[in-house]
């Protein structure tokens, strides 16, 4: 009878390799995840050999373990055989790890074949034993041995898989060693369930089977075999932890070198690296977007490639400079500066360079930014901020800056600079008869001619309205004359617009720095009396700047004061010129002109300061005491008389442009008491040729009953299309015209204006007659009323009650 025991240290062992090889195969399989080609293959192969090896080794140390009263031997080529289907089984094991196949089914094939293979490997290991006695094995527990065999398949799959699923998770070493536990005791269980099955009978016969390739004695191989297995797996081991060691520093590498791609290659700045040759090694693609290189066609080609040429050798000079003295400005300032793109265009650019040296080696990075926007966008807000949206031209913020600049740098090379002033001629008239768009064509047209005149150094800005300014940097008297005399010419030149042909002219002022100032606010004011003092001098001419010039700045600021005391100090007064009917010679109104009695230069004439007080905006206050004071006086006149008398009250365009003017002719009405058909206002041609704001306004006039008059008809523009427009009721006729009746042209113009205004029912009156011919000619003309010298000059309304009362058609009748 054969017996059989166990070693139980072997049998210890064995469980120990079994569980030592599960733990080292779940470690490899983690590898499997992170692992990518050829080195994925190596752990895949290394995964097959030690788990195959483990588990042989389990294995054929347990046989080892069981000790038989019999002599027992073991066939090498059959346990090499055994080997052969371990390491199969656990390379399909790791093959399907490393597939990635989780379906049912896979994990499913998968177990049989491995499962197949161990079951093979320890049978055919048993069957390797050389021994006199057979094997008779217990079917059900043979049985078991293969499902166990294939559920520890399974078992041992699932692992592999979770744990290269889970490599990452916190808690993996705790649950790879248990897990190991579990996958060694089942591989362990499967074995000895086999051991189990097996019924050993002696054959009694001394006959041993015949050796292939000799025996080998077991008892120290099983301790060879587990240290050598330990050892084999403790290398497998150490090489995992020294992989994943060398892969966590590489994927901490890696990760920073990919932060440092994506960021570099992915920056919104273009980022280049060149050599100390200043020849590029990397270009990003922010470089390659902003100057049209791609990262093939510029690595290689030197930095100078994407600069102006005209930059080129500073550039050059200042990185030669660094390399040859270690000494440089350049690292880490930001400047600003010209780009060339790949098509030839230039950009604005803002350039930031960094020195970088490795031992001996020299590089240069360069971050770069396209600022063409935003220099666009700075040119836009410049072009809000300093120039004149009608004309594109300086406005008074850049030239008051330039002309500051200016000055300080002639003062440094003492040498002359010019203001001059430049004011339109009449261009009011144009602007108001023919419209603003005719009058901002005229203002840029006059803006180019201008230009053309003058060289690059010299800056024109518009000052505002028709004006414009000019500086002159270093000049001399003459060359600013021969200036002023080229835009003269230029500014006479015929205008055209919308089929109308307009000749202006311009009027200049121009002082000179050092001498006729050092300050800017200085010479431009000097420049704009100079302006005003060639008006006086006819208009269309220049006038240099003299010192007694400061004398009319004196008097003009005295005069202003002046003007604002007159009312208080009541200093103003009416004189009335009586309008007499042609036909009769009685008297049917009288127009009301002020006078300015000043206390130290006595009587002050209306063309002197009514202009200064339109300027001022006194106009409005002055105007409403002077309609209030003619209103009262004719309704005293009109008490005397026992009768109606007109009053006619000259109004200025800012009065009639009063919000609330009609109410102020209402009040005035009312508190005098006047009839509304007593009053006449006179309006000049420049009221009524905005007839969106003059219609409404006088139609609410007409509606009270105030009379309206047309005054000096005939000197402006467009003067037809007022007498249909609007609701007139008179008709002045300009002195110039009755001065010239001798004239056949102003005979005829007279003429027509008389012919016209009678169709109409338009009231006329003549200004200006002197003479008795002048007289008879109007009567022949069917003209219906005058005034002037004839009659009566302008007298106080003392003087005017004498005349009143001694009105008894004493004119002889024409």
């Amino acid at each position: 009878m054969i017996t059989a025991e166990y070693n139980v240290p072997l049998v210890m062992l064995s469980v120990a390799i079994a569980i030592f090889s599960s733990y080292t195969a779940l470690s490899l399989a983690s590898r499997l995840q992170s692992a990518k080609g050829k080195l994925r293959r190596v752990w895949l192969s290394a995964g097959a050999f030690s788990l195959g090896f483990g588990i042989w080794s389990m294995h054929f140390i347990a046989m080892l373990a069981f000790h038989l009263s019999i002599e027992v031997s073991y066939n090498i080529l059959l346990v090499a055989l055994s080997i052969i289907l371990a390491v199969l089984a656990s390379g399909i094991a790791f093959y399907i790890v490393s597939k990635g196949l989780t379906k049912r089914r896979h994990m499913l094939i998968g177990a049989f074949f491995i499962g197949s293979g161990i079951v093979s490997m320890h049978y055919i290991g048993m069957d390797a034993m050389q021994m006199e006695a057979t094997i008779v094995y217990n079917q059900f527990l043979l049985i078991t041995s293969f499902v166990i065999a294939f559920l520890t398949s399974w078992v041992a799959l699932y692992l592999l898989f979770y744990f290269q699923k889970d490599s990452t998770r916190l808690s993996l070493r705790v649950r790879k060693v248990i897990s190991s536990i579990i996958m060694g005791v089942a591989i362990s269980g499967m074995h000895y369930t086999g051991m189990a099955a097996a019924d050993f009978s002696s054959t009694h016969q001394h006959h041993m089977m015949p050796e292939m390739g000799g025996t080998i004695n077991s008892t120290i191989m099983a301790y060879a075999v587990g240290v050598g297995m330990t050892f084999i797996l403790g290398i497998v081991l150490s090489s995992i932890y020294f992989d994943r060691r060398l892969q966590m520093k590489s994927s901490e590498l890696e990760f920073i070198d990919n932060i440092y791609q994506n960021f570099v290659m992915h920056a919104s700045d273009a980022v280049i690296l060149t050599d100390k040759n200043d020849r590029i090694i990397s270009w990003n693609l922010a470089a390659e977007t902003i100057f049209g290189y791609t990262v093939e066609e510029a690595v290689g080609l030197v930095i100078e490639t994407i600069i102006p040429e005209r930059y080129r050798e500073e550039h050059r000079e200042k990185v030669t400079s660094y390399l040859h003295t270690g000494h440089t400005n350049m690292n880490g300032k930001t400047v600003e500066l010209l780009g060339l793109k790949k098509d030839g265009t230039e950009l604005s650019i803002e350039l930031s360079i960094s020195i970088l040296k490795r031992e001996d080696e020299t590089y240069f990075s360069r971050i770069i930014r396209d600022i063409s926007e935003r220099k666009k966008a700075e040119e836009q807000i410049n072009e809000l901020v300093y120039r004149d949206p009608l004309t594109e031209l300086p406005n008074r913020r850049l030239f008051n800056n330039y002309l500051s600049k200016s000055i300080e740098q002639t003062s440094i090379d003492g040498q002359m600079l010019a203001v001059m002033f430049i004011d339109l001629d009449r261009f009011k008239n144009i602007n108001d008869s023919l419209g603003h768009a005719t009058g901002d064509s005229l203002l840029k047209v006059v803006a180019r001619r201008m230009e053309a005149c003058i060289g690059r150094k010299d800056m024109l800005a518009r000052q505002g309205g028709d004006e414009y300014i000019l500086i002159f940097p270093r000049t001399s008297h003459k060359e600013v004359a021969n200036t002023a005399q080229a835009i003269l010419k230029s500014i006479n030149q015929p205008f055209f617009h919308e089929q109308n042909e307009l000749i202006i002219s311009g009027s200049i002022g121009i002082s000179m720095y050092p001498e006729d100032g050092l300050e800017a606010e200085t010479l431009v004011k000097h420049a704009d009396l100079s302006m005003y003092r060639a008006k006086e001098l006819g208009k269309n001419n220049y006038q240099f700047f003299t010192k007694d010039m400061n004398e009319i700045i004196a008097n003009k600021m005295n005069l202003e004061l002046g003007l604002r005391k007159a009312l208080i100090n009541e200093e103003f007064e009416l004189y009335y010129q009586p309008q007499v009917d042609v036909g009769t010679g009685k008297i049917k109104g009288m127009e009301a002109l002020i006078r300015w009695q000043h206390p130290e230069h006595g009587l002050v004439p209306p063309n002197q300061f009514i202009p200064l007080a339109e300027e001022t905006g006194l106009i409005i206050p002055i105007g409403k005491w002077v309609m209030q004071t003619a209103c009262e006086q004719a309704k005293k006149w009109e008490i005397m008389l026992h009768r109606p008398l007109r009053v006619s009250v000259n109004i200025s365009a800012l009065q009639f442009q009063q919000i609330d003017f009609t109410e102020v002719v209402k009040e005035v009405l009312e508190t005098t008491r006047l009839p509304a058909s007593s009053l006449e206002l006179e309006l000049t041609e420049s009221i009524v040729q905005d007839p969106e704001h003059a219609l409404p306004v006088m139609n609410q006039l007409k509606e009270m009953g105030v009379l309206l008059s047309l005054d000096d008809f005939g000197t402006g523009y467009s003067s037809l299309s007022y007498l249909r427009s609007f609701p007139l009721d008179t008709l002045k006729i300009d002195k110039l015209f009755i001065d010239n009746m001798n004239d056949v042209k102003d005979d005829a113009i007279v003429r027509t204006i008389i012919s016209m205004a009678n169709s109409l029912e338009l009231n006329v009156i003549a200004e200006g007659v002197e003479t008795v011919d002048q007289l008879t000619s109007l009567a022949g003309k069917a003209c219906d009323e005058y005034q002037g010298y004839l009659f009566s000059k302008p007298v106080p309304h003392q003087d005017l009650e004498k005349i009143l009362q001694a009105n008894t058609s004493t004119m002889p009748v024409i």
